[in-house]
């Protein structure tokens, strides 16, 4: 009959230990859990925003090679394409500038210089923005992208 006394009293004396030691558990792993969600949810908006600056970042591309493709350079006045829309979200503005013009140097072509042909410098410039919803976590992206480029052409005041 001690071994059975015995046995109660130290079964007595665990009472809710279990049930403290669970409860602590599961208030780690529930903080856990709210952790990943709130990480998860964080890399979620970066990758749109990410995806957002790339979309600002193809359409300022893709002016400029609309403006280099026109063909029709000024030499008199900056030349601006407008603003054209992509998408809903995305829309460009695309300018070409002219620089300067400089003689083709002797060895650069067989024309070389006095023979009355010129390399007439532009800048076209494309600014691109890419808009989200009001109200949302996503953020406007907008890029400006620069390409130099130049026309070999006939030596006159204007191209």
């Amino acid at each position: 009959m001690k071994t059975t006394n015995q046995s109660i009293n130290h079964a007595n004396k665990q009472r809710g230990a279990v049930l403290v030691i669970s409860l602590l558990l599961l208030v780690v792993i529930t903080t856990l859990a709210i952790s990943g969600m709130n990480t998860a949810t964080t890399e979620l908006a970066m990758a749109r925003n990410d995806q957002n600056y790339e979309y600002a970042f193809q359409a300022a591309e893709t002016g400029l090679e609309t403006a280099i493709a026109q063909g029709g350079f000024n030499t008199l006045a900056e030349t601006d394409l407008g603003q054209y829309v992509i998408n809903a979200n995305d829309e460009v503005t695309t300018k070409i500038r002219f620089e300067d013009s400089t003689l083709v140097p002797d060895r650069a072509f067989s024309l070389g210089v006095g023979s009355g042909v010129s390399a007439y410098h532009f800048l076209a410039t494309a600014e691109a923005k890419s808009k989200r919803a009001a109200g949302g976590t996503d953020r406007d992206s907008s890029a400006i992208h620069t390409q130099a480029f130049y026309v070999v052409g006939p030596e006159s005041s204007t191209l």
